[in-house]
Order: C-alpha cells, then structure tokens, then sequence
C-alpha cells in the first residue's frame, strides 16, 4: 500500500483537526466513572492496516454462546445457547481512511431472529510512507443497541490499534475505551477494555495464537476482580489468498462475569469496485 504526499499531508490536517479534540474529549469524559457487559457480537481483535483504496470488504461474524447466562438480568435478555450474526460492511477510501457499518442479529431458541442495532466505525491509520516501526491506527465507533440486549443503548468507543509482524510472528493490541450516553451506566464514565492478540504463522495458509478480550471497569478504579470481564480465545488464522479472511476459535470466561464458553468464526472477502 503507497499513499502519495498529498495524502499525507491531509491525513496529517485530519489527525490534528479531528483527533486531537477527540483525545481532549476523552479526557473529560473520564472523569466521571463504566461498566457496560462485553458484547459478543464482533470478537475481534484489529489489526492496524485498513482496507485497500476503492475496495469493500463484507464480513459476517458468527459467534455461538455454548455457555453463557440463562436468566434475563436487569431487563437484558439470556444469551446461553444465542447464535449473534453479524454482517459488517467496511470501504476503503484511501490510503489511511476507511468506514465500517455493522448489522447487530441474535437467534435463540424460543426467541427467533432479533435486530440488535446498529454501529458506523471510521477509522484512520498512519501510512507506510511514514515508516514508523509498528502499524498505528485510530477508529471511533458510536452505535445503537435496543435495550433487549444491551443495557446502554447509544455507546461510544475510540480504540488505539497497535501492531507488528516479525518473521512468524504477529502481535497486536487494542487499548480500548468505551462511553454510554444513554442507558444506566451513563454516569459512570470511561471503561478500559483491552484487546490483545498473539500469533505464529505455522504455514504460509495456517496461523495460530492467542486472542484476550477484557473489560476492567471505569478508568478511574477498575472493578473488583470477580466483576471484570475476561476471556481468551485459541484461535486459527487462514491465509487461503488475499482477498479472504477468515479467522476462528473458541473462547473460554475466567470470572464469573463473562460467558463462559463461546465459538466464534468470520469470514470476509474484499471486494473491489
């Protein structure tokens, strides 16, 4: 991927006319303090690339909840034995600019097909013409949620994406912040949830590692052990060609707060118009 100067120059306005009074946002909303359930939506953890200029990429996500919560909790519906389907939509602007959409389902048992709601991600990233030593990129994604599924409605999210590929092995964090604006935990503020991803490329097609997704709580004092989220995912990576993603694996809940036993798979391809 190879982004002219210009392009440059704009991504460099667009960093510090839009994202600086992001981060001084930020820093203002967390002075209050989170705490909204891990969804199990979009299992994944970003890389910092972005999706090629003039390209789509369709994604579907399934994620099947083996063992989770069977009893509705705070007007929140179960999710024990719930398939989440996911179809996320993402185009490719330029070289450093992209915006995904996703569409939130859930079925269950007894319960049929649901639409959960409904997310826009935009998302920038720094070129390689920068030569800076690990990927970086930036998204923000603000969604709805209906109240069946989610107890905060409108959330908001800014998450850092750092990577770096040295020989087999690829590695991969997402510090993530998150805020809701409507729904019972708009008063508590900011809450940390940390993606991390570790793996080794066993063939040129076969990657295996490590995925972690976590939830701590508000920023301001995490939340006590037993009420933080925390999971880890084995996961393959298949590297089929270029234009296919497809990753999987299955997740195991360590705290009592999180599902305990979860499968995930996404596929996607990319196409270009």
């Amino acid at each position: 991927m190879h982004s002219t100067a210009g392009q440059d120059f704009s991504l460099r306005h667009f960093l510090v006319r839009h994202c600086a009074p992001t981060l001084g946002l930020l820093g203002v909303l967390s002075f209050a303090a989170p705490a909204h359930a891990q969804g199990n939506y979009e299992i994944q953890v970003y890389g910092a690339d972005t999706v090629e200029p003039h390209t789509t990429m369709l994604e579907l996500h399934s994620n099947f909840t083996v063992q989770g919560f069977a009893t509705t909790i705070d007007g929140v519906a179960p999710d024990n034995h719930a398939e989440h389907e996911t179809i996320e939509i993402t185009h490719g602007f330029n070289t450093w600019f992209e915006t995904g959409f996703y569409i939130f389902t859930s079925e269950r048992s007894g319960d049929g097909m649901d639409w959960v709601g409904d997310h826009i991600r935009p998302r920038v990233r720094v070129p390689e013409s920068w030569n800076w030593p690990v990927g970086v990129s930036l998204s923000t994604e603000i969604g709805y949620q209906r109240a069946k599924f989610f107890p905060d409605t409108w959330t908001w999210e800014i998450r850092p994406i750092i990577d770096k590929k040295l020989g087999p092995w690829y590695f991969a964090v997402n510090p993530a912040l998150e805020r809701a604006f409507h729904g019972p935990d708009v008063a508590k503020g900011v809450e940390f949830s940390p993606n991390v991803k570790i793996s080794y490329d066993f063939t040129p097609k076969v990657t295996f590692g490590l995925e972690y997704y976590g939830s701590f709580g508000p920023i301001t004092g995490f939340d006590p052990a037993s009420q933080e989220q925390h999971q880890f995912f084995p996961a393959f990576d298949l590297n089929l060609a270029p234009q296919w993603e497809i990753n999987f694996g299955v997740g195991v809940g360590v705290t009592g707060s999180t599902d305990h036993l979860i499968a995930k798979g996404i596929v996607g391809y990319h196409f270009n118009f």
